[in-house]
Order: structure tokens, then sequence, then C-alpha cells
């Protein structure tokens, strides 16, 4: 499938932009398993639970505004807290990031010889489309140095990461690991490229000031007062009535599990599912929390939390532009920090972990 274009003719990755529809003629969940199946079988990807998400059309509901809950008090109170928004500026330490690029393309694992691999496959033609089945007969071979024409490195490397050239090379020079890109040019771009965005990101992140913007600069409460359409699959009902909108929509599993835990628990007064309109900028584009909860405690103190809801919470697990962006949405709530018992940010696994920092908190 052709990925749309920019004005100078550059493909734009990504699902804010490219959105495929498709006008299925048979039973929709089975034309969507048998579509993937295709998809793997034909290129080899394997989905392995983490599909992408096909949404069915005609599964589209309304959602509604619940007034009472978005013009309560304990819901203005709350949205007061976190309505703001940001400007940021970033101390760059140019040298310093010079430095930890060349730490990191020297300390990168070495790489292997390239080499040209084959796969032997038949395919037949038939009604139900093409099919194909893997032959025997697999194999590869290594390539000599001469036989592998070398890429313009610079300009790769430099439309991969935004670095000027100069860098780029000052990089690569001091880096000592000029051979491996003659042993194997694209794994060798690919590295590289991986490490100096890495080190690019936390030179960012690490230099990045938030600022709180005039009073007259947030995101209004009666945005929040207006229909919006969400798929069955993505919403749940709020029995409890406690969020904004009549049903609650969700992402994933995850934020599913965690508006259950917070229509049961007690303490939970009013949460909201932030909309996608609700973005913090950042150096790596917007950032769009999850959740805004307000909590009561046992003292019958209130507790006000931004929440992003992620399976995993450590450093380790989160992609580096996920795990940048929420250095910049805590940046950003720190600067939000000008009222009394202001919001607090925190990454969840579960609903526990808010639990403890209500407990913390006290």
């Amino acid at each position: 499938l052709r990925l749309c274009v920019d004005q100078t003719g550059a493909r734009i990755r990504g699902f804010e932009t490219n959105t495929l529809t498709v006008i299925a003629t048979e039973q929709y969940e089975q034309f969507a398993a048998g579509l993937q199946t295709e998809i793997e079988n034909a290129t080899g990807v394997r989905f392995d639970g983490k599909r992408v998400t096909i949404l069915n059309a005609d599964e589209r509901r309304t959602v509604r505004p619940r007034r009472a809950v978005l013009l309560s008090a304990e819901f203005k109170s709350m949205w007061d807290r976190i309505k703001y928004k940001s400007t940021y500026r970033v101390r760059f330490d140019n040298e310093r990031l010079v430095a930890d690029c060349i730490r990191a393309v020297r300390d990168a694992r070495p790489l292997s010889r390239a080499r040209l691999q084959w796969r032997k496959a038949s395919l037949a033609i038939g009604r139900a489309g093409v099919e194909s089945a893997e032959r025997p007969g697999a194999g590869s071979v290594s390539l000599s140095e001469g036989e592998v024409e070398l890429p313009d490195i610079l300009t790769e490397l430099q439309t991969r990461t935004q670095l000027t050239r100069k860098t780029i090379q000052r990089v690569l020079s001091a880096s000592g690991r000029l051979d491996d890109f003659r042993l194997n040019p694209q794994e060798f771009i690919d590295r590289v490229a991986t490490a100096l965005n890495e080190c690019r990101r936390a030179a960012i992140v690490n230099g990045i000031q938030y600022r709180r913007l005039g009073d007259d600069h947030y995101y209004a409460q009666a945005l929040l007062d207006a229909e919006t359409v969400g798929y069955v699959r993505q919403m749940m009902e709020d029995a409890q009535q406690k969020s904004v909108y009549d049903f609650i929509l969700h992402d994933s599993g995850i934020e599913a599990e965690f508006a259950e835990r917070m229509e049961m628990t007690r303490e939970v007064k009013l949460f909201t599912k932030l909309p996608g309109w609700f973005e913090i900028p950042t150096p790596l584009g917007p950032y769009n929390p999850d959740w805004a909860v307000l909590i009561e405690n046992d003292e019958g103190e209130r507790v006000y939390f931004v929440v992003e809801t992620k399976g995993s919470v450590s450093q380790e697990s989160l992609r580096e532009s996920e795990s940048a962006k929420i250095a910049c949405g805590r940046e950003h709530f720190k600067a939000m920090r000008v009222t009394e018992r202001p919001a607090k940010y925190i990454v969840a696994r579960t609903f526990d972990d808010v639990v403890a920092e209500t407990v913390a908190d006290k």
C-alpha cells in the first residue's frame, strides 16, 4: 500500500496520517483474521499478539458527556489543576552530545559480515487467492567487502538523525568503527542511527525545562461538553457514573482493566480519559496522557492524579520515544504545581500503583 506524501514528495509514516479503510464483502471478523493470516504467510511477519487494531465502522457508537459530572465542583477542581498549557526550552550541550554519541557507537556490539540469503517457495493461484508454501533449499553465503556497494553514509545518517554532517563525521572518525561499515554497510548504518537517536533524545530530555504559559492559555473545560464517537470493542459502560462520558473509552486491555478498577474503587470520586486534543508539547512531538483521576483518601483529603498506563513501568521496557515523552510529561506537570495540592503525574502498570502513591502522599 502506498503511503501519503508531503509537499516535497517525502513519504509520511504513522497512523495519524495514513488510514486504511476496508470495505469487506464477507463477515467482518473472518475477513480481518484472513487478511492478517495472508500478510503473515506472504511476508513472514508474525503479529504474535501485537496485531494491528482493525476497527469495524459498523461498531461505532456515539459517546455523550454526562453534564452532572462535567459541571460538578469536584471536576472543576481537578480540571483547574491540569488544564494549563506550557512551553519549553532545551539547554543543549553539543560537545557532551558528541562525546556520548562517540561512546555509544564505540561500545555497540560487533557486526557480522553481510550475507546473501535466499528461500524457495511454491505459489498457487486459485479462487481463494494466492497461496504459498515454503520449499526446502534455503541457504546463505557471506559476501566479501568488494561485492558490497557502499552507500552515502553521511547523507543517510543525517536524514535519519537530523544531526549535522559535521557532527556525524566527528562521531564516526572518533569511534574507530568505520571498518564495520565496509563489513556490513546497512547493519552498521542501522545501529549507528539508533545509537545517535538515543543519545539525541537523552540530551534533549535531560536539558528540557517547562514553563507554564499565562492564565489565559489553557484547555477550556467546555471542550469536553461535546459528543464523540467510539468503537464498541474500545468502550465500557460507566455504570457508577464517575466518568465525564456515559461510556469509558480505552485503547488497550491494560487501560480497560485500569478503568474497571477505578469504577469499583470507592475512593475514586471521578475520572476521565483525556481526549486526544489534550496535548503536551515535546521536542519529539505532542504527548497525550491517558487519565485524570480524583481520589478522596480516608481522611477526606482530595488527591489529584494524571496517569499514564503502561504494561511495564521500567525504563528498559519502554521504547526510547515513549520514555522520552513520559519524562517530558513529568516535567510539564512539575511546572503546573502552582496551586495547593497540585496534580501528581505518575506512570502506572495497574491501579494498585496509584493507590500506593495515594498512601505515600499522606
